[in-house]
């Protein structure tokens, strides 16, 4: 049986600690929506480690994560629950979502790569991908599963998620274009706003 989820909120800053054990992996993300991009990162995936560093340093997140999974079938339940697990815990510090812009947008090159993310913390999941990747796998890191790691993360942040790779020929330059522009995104969205500071950013009142 697997056991349950447990999130705990860190103090008052935008800051939250998720534990997730299922049979199939054991994971534990620490998030610092304030931070300076520091990461320690352990998937046992090379590659994912390397993009989920684009996100801490692009997104200036502090991130600490440790994930042990069953990887001698193959990369799918790590890179899926840790996509989950993170959105847990970025909805946990991000909170009532008061004072923050809500939208963010990025285009990233990288040589021939180019990629748009648009991001909004609308509390409502939803993910659109188009990204032809040139190759089926980088690194050890089976292309299919960044689509895996995105659709688990918007499910449990309640974001609604964009993301278009316009071009590239090399499939490196494609994956680390998505993942820079969905840092430069978040970090976008998640930036308090001093104009509306106190304010939930819905004409709903809540998100």
């Amino acid at each position: 049986m697997n056991a349950p989820d447990t999130a705990q909120a860190i103090g008052a800053d935008r800051t939250a600690e998720v534990t997730r054990h299922t049979a199939e992996t054991q994971i534990t993300v620490r998030i610092n929506l304030d931070g300076t991009g520091a990461a320690k990162l352990h998937t046992g995936i090379g590659f994912f480690d390397h993009m989920l560093d684009q996100i801490a340093r692009h997104g200036l997140i502090d991130l600490d994560i440790h994930a042990v999974g069953d990887l001698h079938i193959d990369g799918h339940h790590t890179v899926e629950d840790v996509g989950i697990t993170l959105g847990q815990a970025f909805a946990k510090a991000v909170g009532d979502k008061k004072g923050i812009r809500r939208y963010g947008h990025a285009y990233v090159p990288l040589d021939e790569a180019l990629s748009r993310v648009v991001v909004d913390f609308s509390g409502r999941p939803g993910l659109t991908q188009h990204i032809a990747f040139t190759s089926g796998s980088i690194g050890g890191l089976d292309t299919q599963l960044v689509f895996e790691f995105f659709q688990g993360f918007v499910n449990h942040a309640g974001v609604t998620l964009h993301i278009d790779n316009l071009r590239g020929v090399n499939a490196h330059h494609q994956c680390e274009t998505v993942f820079k522009a969905f840092a430069r995104a978040l970090r976008a969205a998640l930036e308090r706003d001093p104009r509306m500071a106190g304010v939930i950013p819905s004409t709903k009142g809540s998100l």
